[in-house]
């Protein structure tokens, strides 16, 4: 019963929409061309999910008269009631943010080229060594790593619009206390069907220590300490995983003077963006 209710809802409002046309439809899903041929969306303001309903479907339709590609629905988190609706109307979720779930729905008949969710995770591991060859280690709390006694470089993810250097430079001061500043990046690795499957790339930044003092971050990190650089080397985890191995190696040679990583530089990019391109300096 309460279905056909509301199909007789949907419809009262369906027609309410219609003689109001791309008034409402602007007023309360706020459309805006994208360059690529489609539609961005925002509700602009609560309503019920049957009068929300009814303007999605007077919009959709207006949009494939008018032979649009994609078209985006953000939803902010106050809205999660109209998921249900969008979702009937043919749209799917592309991704979520703490406080709005973006969904999209392609409405040509050729093969979609929408943009697929963001795929890599990225984060770092800090190469720091001061001028008595001792590196900057630490023991996980929390991790995989958690009570197996590794010593292993300070690591972390990158946040949202945070460089790779100034991610570096935070880790090293969160987990230890020590100032530092970026150097260079010495190598990267990339991996698949790392944190809820996505791609992982994880960069090798070599930092140069401004303060010597150890500080712990009691809530995630056991110990830390200055270690000889030939004991974190030789430690049995290290030489055991080729990958570990490999990379406590290239800082090896990093030290020796007989590797070049890659250095940083501020630019401006064709459409003014300011990014960081990492390149090698001796080229």
């Amino acid at each position: 019963m309460g279905s056909e209710a509301d199909e007789v809802v949907l419809s009262a409002e369906l027609s309410v929409v219609e003689e109001n046309g791309a008034e409402a439809i602007m007023a309360l899903l706020r459309p805006k061309e994208d360059m690529f041929g489609g539609v961005v969306m925002e509700v602009g303001e609560a309503m019920e999910p049957v009068a929300f309903a009814a303007l999605l479907k007077a919009a959709m339709r207006r949009f494939r008269q008018q032979e649009k590609n994609g078209i985006w629905l953000k939803l902010a988190l106050t809205f999660s009631s109209l998921v249900d609706a969008a979702v009937k109307e043919g749209f799917k979720y592309h991704h979520a943010e703490p406080d709005y779930l973006m969904l999209v729905c392609w409405l040509p008949s050729r093969p979609c080229t929408l943009p697929a969710n963001a795929s890599h995770r990225v984060g770092i591991g800090a190469f720091v060594m001061n001028n008595q060859r001792e590196v900057l280690v630490v023991q996980e709390k929390l991790g995989p790593l958690r009570g197996l006694n590794v010593w292993k470089f300070p690591t972390g993810a990158v946040d949202e619009g945070e460089d790779i250097a100034s991610a570096a430079v935070r880790e090293v001061k969160e987990e230890t206390g020590i100032n530092a500043e970026f150097v260079e990046v010495l190598a990267f690795r990339q991996g698949h069907k790392y944190f809820f499957g996505k791609s992982d790339l994880f960069f090798i930044c070599m930092l140069k220590p401004l303060s010597f003092d150890i500080k712990l971050q009691e809530s995630e990190i056991e110990a830390a300490k200055w270690l000889p650089i030939m004991e974190f080397v030789n430690q049995p985890f290290v030489q055991k995983h080729e990958q570990d191995k490999l990379i406590a190696d290239i800082c090896l040679k990093k030290m020796e003077g007989q590797y070049s990583g890659l250095s940083s530089i501020r630019v401006k990019s064709s459409t003014d963006r300011i990014n960081t391109l990492f390149f090698n300096e001796r080229t």
